[in-house]
């Protein structure tokens, strides 16, 4: 069954995180059918392609996921704007439990696959889904949380440069912690630090700086979440090979 929940798991990450972009997220907030159908059509191909059997509990769980998905995308587009942030983490809590809940009704799923003689992907695709739940997901989720403070954020700087920094902290995090390297992390949060307090030297105190604070504990606490959940789901599949063995 945990193979199983990989998979859908994979299949789900990468439809709302890498296969989408703003614009079919704005028109799916608009219940545009077109871009509803799209999503739904990606979902069921990744599906189709991590569970790939000639069995008809194929067909159960692409008819389950894909009428699931569409049920909570078209619900989470009636939350309020101003609770943008709540909406997305309901969302995304709704399809994680449908994916537990599906994943127990058809156990077998993974283990009647083409690739279930593969010991070591169920392990490739959690490691792949848990980089991208840290780093991409994450991003949504901070940036809809500094959103309500957008009014006091600090001047533009470069170009999608709060960004770029967040995956990069992000991805840094997930590596360290899946090394086996967490203190690692203590040195990544000093040396931001160092250059916040070399910013605020220069600039003079400026109560901007908390909106960069604020953004920076809720990267590093998502990213921690996430990586520790990754691992977690990592120790109870086949090992990689390639990850250090706890003591």
């Amino acid at each position: 069954m945990i193979e199983t929940f990989a998979a859908l798991l994979f299949a789900h990450a990468f439809t709302d995180f890498a296969f989408q972009s703003s614009d079919m997220a704005a028109k799916k907030a608009g219940r545009d059918g077109a871009a509803l159908a799209t999503h739904i059509a990606i979902l069921a191909g990744l599906t189709l392609l991590v569970g790939l059997q000639p069995s008809w509990v194929l067909i159960g769980v692409l008819v389950l996921v894909a009428l699931s998905h569409l049920v909570i995308d078209v619900a989470k587009s009636f939350a309020p704007r101003e609770q943008a942030l709540a909406a997305f983490l309901g969302d995304q809590a709704a399809h994680l439990a449908a994916t537990a809940l599906i994943a127990a009704a058809f156990p077998t799923f993974w283990a009647n696959s083409l690739w279930a003689n593969l010991s070591w992907l169920p392990g490739a695709l959690t490691l792949a889904t848990g980089l991208l739940i840290t780093t991409r997901a994450g991003g949504f989720a901070v940036g809809l949380l500094m959103a309500q403070y957008e009014n006091d954020a600090p001047p533009e700087g470069l170009p999608q440069g709060g960004r770029m920094i967040g995956l990069l902290e992000r991805g840094l995090i997930f590596l360290l912690v899946l090394a086996g390297q967490p203190s690692g992390i203590g040195f990544l949060i000093a040396a931001k630090s160092i250059l916040r307090f070399e910013a605020v030297s220069k600039d003079g105190a400026n109560p901007k700086s908390e909106y960069v604070i604020i953004g920076t504990l809720a990267s590093f606490g998502w990213a921690l979440a996430a990586s520790y959940a990754t691992l977690a789901l990592l120790g109870q599949l086949p090992p990689l090979g390639i990850l250090p063995v706890p003591d």
